[in-house]
Formats: C-alpha cells, structure tokens, sequence
C-alpha cells in the first residue's frame, strides 16, 4: 500500500479555511511579504529580536528553497494558508526529480490551545522537512520557534536534527561537525539537547504515543529543553547559527549524494524511514496530532510516498 502525501486527504471542520496555490516560479519567490509583521504590544528590545528573526526566516527560505531549485532544475510549488482566530499557518511544498519533497511551515499563534501553549504577544515558528530521492540523503527536521510573552519573558527554541535513513556514516559526521561548532563558539553542552533530541519530552508525550517517535541521528539537539533559553543576544544567535549550521551542510551533502548509486537494502532502509516520520506525524508529535490542521502539516511534513 502506498501513501502519497500530495493525494491522500480529509474534510474536516477547517477545510474551508484552506487555501491553496500551485506554480512553476522560483521556489522563493511567492513569500517577499510572508516575514513581516506589525509588532504591537512588543517594546524596543523586543522589536528588535522580532525584526532579526524575520530576517533569519527569509534568509533560510531563500537558502533553502533556492538550493532544491537548483538541484531539480526547477520545482512545482504548492502552498496551503489557513487563517482561524487561534493561529496563523502558511505551508509550502517544492517537488522535484532530485529533492522529491521540499517542506517549509509558518505559523503564527494567535491563541493556545492546549495546556502546553501559553498565550504570547507575538509568536513565530518556522521549519522544513526535505525528503530526496536518494535513500542516500536522510530526512531533516529543522524548527524554530520564538515568543514574547506579557509579563515580560520570553522563550526561543526548536528542534534541529535528522533521520539518517541509509545516510554514510562519513555525511552524519560532516554534519555533527558543523554543528559542534557553534557549540564550541558558544560554550554550550550539548548534551542535554542531544539527549532530550534522541528520547523526546516525556511530559510532552504524555499525550501522545511513545512507540512511533521518530527515530533520529542525534547531531543536532531539541531545544525545547525545559526550562527554554530566554531571548537574549547569545540565545538568539546560538539557537539560528545552529539551525543554520544543520541546513547548510544537509544541503551541501544532498547536492554531492543526488547522482551517486545506491542498493536495494539503502532503498529498504529509505522506506523504514518514511514509515516512522509518517507515524511520528500522525501518533507522537503533540503539534502534529493536536495543534495543527492536517491540511497544512502533511503538505510541509509527510513524505511524498509511504510503504506500508
């Protein structure tokens, strides 16, 4: 049995709120008004790291998307909005023969709605989720998340990582590297965030079913972390350059793995892959199975074709 994300779908109460946009234009080029906001209720300090996450927002989504563009020479773009007085979602999907499944999500909470959430002034979040064609190039699942809140505090995070699938070993330690780096640059251990990336938030998955977490490569680190970095000048730029640092050398290897043969067993092991992230997506992740409206999560997130 074969499950294409692009097809396979339900009506449910936000159907009518969803819309929905097809195109053959660059892969960037539909989103130059996306990152912008108005900034009410937020004082200087905060503009300011608002405005430089904006930025950090379209930096990625120019590097990102303008990459698998060149990699598919060219890529049909879709993208879903659905706009309810509770959140804001903006989901976009590049496909191709290369990068079969480029995902990005933007959302905007405007009001919680689980016990999880807190109500914030402003709040952003932004992630992609790649599936290649080659089982040589694993799954990324880069997120970032800002937000202020009204008594004054403040929360920047995210989850950065990857599920290796038939990955080299030689790949993941390319990318492990580049991450290290901005460890070292800031100080940090990382093994708190590594550790909470590999086994997940067992308060969070309360809720949820431990058995189809995904499974990931530990390179990265979650930065959900209770309890999460503040919005300061280091925090910020610590938790951007390490999303950052993943992105660009995930790509990097992506582009020098898109011709090279691969066996049967890699394929297999691809497969294995695509199943677990779909089971993530539908039974352990709390946003998945309880926030977002399925419409928007499975074009940013599913894989383009599942196995059963």
């Amino acid at each position: 049995m074969n499950f294409t994300g692009r097809s396979y779908g339900i009506n449910g109460i936000c159907a009518a709120l969803i819309f929905a946009v097809a195109s053959l234009s660059p892969a960037w080029a539909e989103d130059e008004s996306l990152f912008t906001s108005d900034f009410e209720g937020l004082n200087e300090e905060q503009i300011v790291f608002a405005e430089r996450a904006l930025d950090f927002f379209a930096r990625m989504e120019e590097m990102y998307f303008g990459r698998i563009d060149k990699m598919n020479g060219g890529s049909e773009i879709e993208i879903r909005t659905a706009n309810t007085e509770y959140a804001e979602h903006n989901a976009k999907a590049a496909r191709g023969p290369v990068i079969e499944k480029g995902g990005r999500a933007f959302n905007i909470t405007l009001k919680p709605t689980r016990d999880f959430q807190r109500q914030a002034l402003w709040s952003r979040f932004y992630s992609v989720d790649m599936h290649a064609k080659s089982p040589l190039v694993g799954m990324i699942h880069n997120a970032f998340v800002i937000q202020f809140y009204p008594d004054g505090s403040s929360t920047v995070g995210g989850f950065v990582d990857l599920l290796p699938g038939a990955t080299p070993e030689e790949d993941l330690q390319f990318m492990k590297e580049a991450v290290d780096a901005v460890y070292e640059k800031y100080g940090v251990d990382p093994t708190p965030y590594r550790e909470l990336s590999c086994k997940g938030d067992d308060e969070a998955a309360a809720a949820t079913d431990r058995r189809y977490r995904r499974k990931v490569a530990c390179i990265g680190g979650s930065f959900y972390l209770q309890p999460m970095l503040g919005v300061t000048e280091e925090n910020f730029s610590f938790v951007t350059e390490v999303y950052a640092a993943l992105l660009d050398s995930y790509l990097t290897k992506a582009e020098e793995r898109a011709d090279d043969p691969y066996t049967e067993e890699d394929v297999a092991v691809q497969e294995a892959m695509r199943l677990n992230w779909f089971e993530d997506r539908f039974f352990s992740d709390p946003f998945t199975t309880e926030v977002v409206p399925y419409e928007i999560w499975s074009l940013h997130s599913l894989p383009p074709e599942v196995k059963f």
